[in-house]
């Protein structure tokens, strides 16, 4: 990694490049129509892209809608974790979201995933509650979790 980190708001032009990530990160990887429609005609969702190099290694998808944010996705290309670049992004996320009138934010996150619920857990995220079964590849409970920005 040579350390050559860019943030940029990604388009529909970028949809292959988060597909190559969804699938590498995701069990249950969104569609392309799904990416497609976030990114053309979804009003409300911002896409932060993190590039090394000119090539994007991570992203993170947020809908603002008046003063609440909603994570929808988050994800780092595996050989680029460890670095803090998930807390990098999430960090840039919740500015951009703040810069845009959203007072709160909210996730969502496997109750299994401790690592991902650490690093939410240093940006200030507390617990808010459990959705049962949300998990549609194991029905796995996920952990709702809320900052206020």
């Amino acid at each position: 990694m040579n350390r050559s980190l860019t943030f940029r708001l990604l388009n529909v032009n970028d949809v292959d490049d988060i597909l190559k990530i969804e699938h590498e990160c995701f069990s249950l990887p969104w569609s392309r129509e799904a990416f497609e429609n976030e990114l053309s005609t979804n009003q409300h969702a911002v896409y932060l892209g993190l590039e090394d190099d000119g090539v994007v290694i991570g992203y993170c998808g947020v809908w603002i809608v008046v003063d609440e944010a909603q994570i929808t996705n988050v994800a780092i290309l595996p050989e680029y974790r460890g670095n803090k670049l998930g807390e990098a992004i999430m960090r840039q996320v919740m500015e951009v979201a703040s810069r845009k009138g959203a007072r709160l934010m909210s996730l969502e996150v496997r109750v299994s995933n401790e690592i991902a619920q650490s690093l939410y857990r240093k940006l200030g995220f507390q617990n808010g509650g459990i959705r049962k079964n949300y998990y549609s590849d194991n029905q796995e409970d996920a952990l709702v979790m809320w900052v206020n920005l």
